[in-house]
Formats: structure tokens, sequence, C-alpha cells
């Protein structure tokens, strides 16, 4: 019965849209032109929170609507790195005290932030109905974003390799540390298997120059090529860099106040190569977020039947 609501819900969506789109004369029924993209790690400590938030400046500095999405619903720390102090989070809108609007707040160059609880053990796991809520409401933004950055968990559990299933693309981020490398490896191993995911791109953080990050992906993409069925492409490296760790402890962005810093110049080419990512297809080629989440929860439900 709760399947049959959401799918309702689906089709209640899909035909606004297409009413909406017939009433403004477009010729093809689309969703949201919005480009939605997981940031995610099989291992902590890569640095991929603070890539999120330095990639949504850079972003906004392009002119572009950016939405940051902390989906690290347990332990989320986004609001923290960014120094603000959010009075409701995610679990207002899963217990549904609050809708997604309420909760948003506004970050360094106008990007938005839909801030994660911390210390909410049970929100690690979220049911079928938690799931369909979180992305019903988050449907409703999408108008207005040009950019949706999922930042995930790190690891493979549940809720990590869902929000890297509705994303359209998939960004890992690796350190040159070969836990990292192994855990990323797991990761893509288990989205593949599990979710059918072929395609990822591979982002490696704190390397001392493009050779060094050019060897990590050589590496894991060796491994990928003998052992699993997926492309890996490189995206980029960002070069460490003293002033992060100086700007984390002070709760600000690198690429806000050291703009031209050689960790900043990585952001900036990081966020033209997402600029220049494809538009979403139409519906009929590319599922919306919100039906990306109702197949994986079919998924879900007939393995555990």
């Amino acid at each position: 019965m709760e399947q049959n609501g959401v799918l309702n819900n689906v089709i209640s969506l899909n035909k606004k849209i297409a009413d909406k789109n017939r009433a403004c004369g477009k010729e093809k029924s689309r969703g949201s032109n919005a480009k939605v993209i997981a940031i995610t790690s099989g291992k902590g400590g890569v640095g991929k929170t603070n890539i999120v938030a330095n990639l949504g400046f850079a972003l906004s500095r392009l002119g572009k609507k950016v939405l940051i999405f902390d989906a690290d619903l347990g332990l989320g720390n986004l609001d923290i790195l960014l120094g603000l102090a959010p009075k409701y989070n995610l679990s207002h809108v899963i217990m549904g005290d609050k809708t997604v609007s309420e909760i948003l707040i506004k970050g360094p160059g106008g990007i938005r932030i839909l801030p994660a609880s911390s210390g909410i053990q049970e929100l690690t796991q979220l049911t079928e109905s938690q799931t369909a809520k979180i992305f019903s409401e988050l449907e409703t933004l999408m108008d207005s974003t040009d950019i949706l950055l999922i930042d995930t968990a790190a690891g493979i559990s549940s809720n990590v390799l869902y929000f890297n299933f509705i994303a359209q693309e998939i960004v890992v981020v690796v350190s040159p540390e070969p836990t990292s490398i192994t855990d990323a490896y797991a990761l893509m191993k288990v989205l593949s298997i599990k979710y059918s995911e072929k395609k990822f791109k591979l982002l490696v953080n704190m390397v001392a120059d493009a050779q060094e990050a050019k060897e990590v992906f050589r590496q894991l993409n060796l491994v990928a090529g003998q052992f699993l069925d997926i492309s890996i492409e490189y995206f980029g490296h960002v070069l460490s860099d003293k002033n992060v760790t100086r700007c984390v402890k002070s709760q600000k962005l690198i690429s806000e106040i050291y703009p031209d810093c050689q960790a900043s110049n990585c952001f900036k080419s990081l966020a033209r190569k997402i600029n220049s990512f494809p538009a979403p297809l139409s519906l009929k080629e590319e599922k919306n977020i919100f039906q990306r989440s109702i197949l994986i929860n079919k998924q879900d439900r007939a393995e555990s039947d």
C-alpha cells in the first residue's frame, strides 16, 4: 500500500511537469534541468565535505544556483565546516515537522544548504517512507537549482549507496593513502554489483602534484579494469595546501579566503568541468530523482522478500 501511494505521487508529479511544459509551449516533457552530482568516498578523512563546500562556492562564482544536500544524515558536519548554526535540519523534515524550504540555510557565495542532523543513529538507516519523503520534498527545490551536490557519508552503508544511485554523476574522492584507494575500490564494486552503476569519476585529493594524482588513478583503474565491469574517468585533483587546514580550523572556505592559492585554483578548474557536464535528458530517457528513489526501493524490497 505504501509503495502504491509513492507511485501515485510520482504519476502526479510527472503530470504537473508535463502540464507546465505544455503551457510554456515546450515540445518535450522534461524534469528539472538541475545536474545532480554525488560526491562520495569509501573512507572518511579524505576531505570530501571540504571539497563539496569549495566546489559549491566555485560554482556559485560561475553564476550557478547551487544546492548542497548534506546526506551524512546521522553525522552531518557541513554546517560546522562553514561556521553555520542551523535551527532545523533534515531530521525535522523526516519527522514531518518542517519542509525542506523551511530548513534551508545560506552559505558563502549564496549557496543553499540542506543541513543534516548529528548524533541521531536512527537516520543512518532510512526506511522506505523516509527516503520517499526526502526526495518528494527535494523535488520542490529543483526548479530553482542549477546544480545539486550530494555530500554522502563515507563507506558502503545503505544510505551511501542510495544517495549515489539517485545521482546522475558519481564523483569518488580518494587520497594517495592505500586504505583510501582500497575503500574507494570497494565502494565502486558494491555500486556496480548491487545497483549496476558502471561509470565513475575519480577526484584525487591532497596530492603533491598532478603526477601523483594520475598515479593513484592508474593504480585504481588498473585493478578495476581487471576485476570490475566499470569505467573510471580521471576527473581531476586538489593539491595539498597548508591554507586548507588553516581555513578548516577557522570554519572558512579556502576558495573564499585565499582565492588565488593552488588549492583554490584546483577547485575553479573542477567547477568548470562540472559546469560543462551535459544537462539531464528528457524524462522519457532519464529518470528524475524521485523516480530513481522508487527504483531503488523496489529493488531493495525484492531482495528482502
